[in-house]
């Protein structure tokens, strides 16, 4: 969802503001969730359930999950999947594309516009719109090339 000026509101008024005018309230669980994907840049569910359960433990997991079901639902989070396993997820107020290495894992994140031209053809030629931010690409570094 984004604001007058275009971009995507975040942080704890933002998200309060949104829950009210969809009817939904802001849950302690929501917060919660909000403020360690915020603390933490990059998460996966995981990850953010053990930041959560740091400060309140009685949070669960399936709690974790739903909460980001509906953030991510309200525009507030995205996920990508950078690899296999769970995805991560972050706020969706920085928008990049993943470089993934597959030998030492290092994720780069660069920005979306490096991505233009693959997206004008694929819009052009198939009138597909591809959302780049959701995308990893799986390559190696510079270091581990450098170390072959």
């Amino acid at each position: 969802m984004s604001t007058p000026d275009g971009s995507v509101p975040h942080g704890r008024t933002a998200l309060r503001e949104t829950l009210h005018r969809r009817g939904l309230r802001m849950t302690p669980q929501r917060q919660l969730v909000l403020d360690a994907l915020l603390a933490l840049g990059h998460a996966t569910p995981e990850q953010i359930c053990q930041h959560v359960q740091r400060t309140t433990p009685t949070v669960n997991i399936t709690t974790i999950y739903r909460s980001l079901e509906l953030l991510e639902e309200l525009g507030v989070v995205r996920h990508t999947h950078l690899g296999h396993g769970a995805p991560t997820y972050s706020a969706h107020e920085h928008e990049h594309l993943h470089l993934v290495c597959h030998r030492c894992g290092r994720v780069t994140e660069v920005p979306t516009e490096l991505m233009a031209e693959l997206t004008a053809t694929l819009h052009t030629r198939f009138a597909f719109d591809l959302d780049a931010c959701h995308l990893a690409l799986s390559g190696t570094c510079a270091d581990c090339e450098a170390g072959r």
